[in-house]
């Protein structure tokens, strides 16, 4: 059974339930929190993660990003994926592109109408919240997290609690965290799974603990995926499978190598997922058309596309795990899957260290302060092998230096 508080999954009255959002919305609430990094009204709102990620994170080796190297369009020619029918500009518009529809659903283990197609998992998020919680609400999302989520979830009027994702835990999801944050004025709870930064990986017994933790107070859990997507051939199953409860989140942009696209998506229970569809028309309308194609066309060949990554990144880790071997002044919780890590210095914060090692070794990192955590910095694992060899190679170098 999913929560008892009346939502916009449990009443066929929609219109009623957007009358209320608007007018909490038309109410100027602010998101001023003690305990939230930023105390700014809506119209002042910023991803601080974004903005640096758009401006700085760029250097001559990147180590900064999060998502495999990039799949390209004459990747698809040359593999004969791609005709001329599947460029095409215009579709029937509507609630979801059907043969994209019906690929997600394929991919996930789930019915179509469980499926929202949306712009990538950030916009996926952006649904899922703006659906399952009115402004005003509390929410709980774990510390440290990825930045857009504490973001959106403020700028969408969450009043919001926070539970620790412990670095001498190794940051794993411990349910006894959740337990003492959370309130009977609970309505969500959000999670990254694999962990951004950290890619500790959640098991299905302790998504379930956190389950019936929100259950028992009528809330939701929402899990963002997006990440453990990179684990491949030992994928997990969706914690949208635990009951309708959950909402997950995911997209092709990280493990994939398939940013540009777009492909993201949210499985919800079907009076969930139709009402994020009605959302959307207040965002995107309707999708670009050609990506919908293209995405169907990823969808099609997706084992093809991980194996190769898969291998990379594999590699990759054995060539990472070698270099923190030799650094006693880098701690690592060091986990088997996912895309990125999240060392922290013993000694001084990072965001000095990042500013060293971008303007005199031409090598970028994510300062660990986007995550709440300024000892840490979050590196890629996923690049091209001679960019990640002589991006360690610099590391080092710069880490002897500091």
């Amino acid at each position: 059974m999913g929560p008892t508080r009346p939502s916009v999954a449990q009443t066929d009255n929609e219109q009623v339930l957007w009358g209320k959002k608007r007018e909490h919305m038309n109410l100027g609430v602010t998101m001023e929190q003690p305990d939230s990094p930023t105390n700014r009204h809506r119209s002042g709102m910023r991803s601080p993660y974004l903005e640096w990620a758009k401006t700085r994170s760029q250097a001559r080796y990147t180590l900064a990003s999060s998502g495999m190297a990039s799949y390209t369009l004459a990747d698809f020619l040359s593999r004969g994926w791609v005709g001329q029918e599947d460029l095409e500009l215009t579709g029937p518009g509507g609630y979801g592109y059907e043969p994209l529809q019906q690929a997600l659903a394929a991919k996930n283990g789930v019915a179509p109408t469980c499926v929202v197609a949306a712009a990538g998992t950030s916009m996926a998020n952006h649904l899922a919240m703006a659906a399952t919680f009115e402004p005003g609400d509390e929410i709980l999302i774990e510390q440290p997290t990825y930045e857009l989520l504490l973001s959106t979830a403020l700028y969408l009027g969450a009043r919001v609690r926070r539970f620790a994702r412990r670095f001498e835990a190794g940051f794993r999801l411990d349910p006894r965290e959740v337990r003492g944050a959370l309130t009977p004025r609970t309505r969500l709870i959000v999670i990254t799974n694999l962990h951004n930064p950290s890619s500790a990986l959640t098991d299905q017994d302790t998504l379930r603990e956190v389950g019936e933790l929100a259950k028992g107070v009528g809330a939701r859990v929402l899990v963002d995926e997006v990440y453990l997507e990179a684990c491949y051939s030992t994928a997990r199953r969706s914690a949208f499978h635990l009951g309708n409860h959950f909402v997950a989140t995911s997209s092709l942009t990280k493990a994939y190598g398939l940013g540009g696209l777009r492909c993201g998506w949210v499985l919800a229970e079907p009076g969930l997922a139709r009402a994020m569809w009605r959302l959307n028309d207040f965002y995107g309308v309707n999708a670009a058309h050609p990506a919908e194609r293209l995405g169907v066309v990823a969808l099609n060949h997706l084992d093809e596309i991980a194996a190769s990554y898969a291998n990379l990144l594999t590699r990759n880790r054995q060539t990472v795990n070698r270099f923190l071997d030799t650094r006693p002044d880098l701690e690592v919780a060091r986990h088997p899957f996912g895309t990125v890590l999240f060392p922290r210095l013993r000694e001084g914060e990072a965001e000095a260290f990042c500013e060293l090692l971008r303007s005199r070794y031409e090598t970028s990192v994510v300062p660990g302060k986007f995550f709440e955590a300024p000892q840490h910095f979050r590196m890629f694992v996923g690049a091209q092998e001679p960019i990640l060899a002589e991006g360690l190679e610099r590391l080092k170098r710069a880490l002897d230096e500091y």
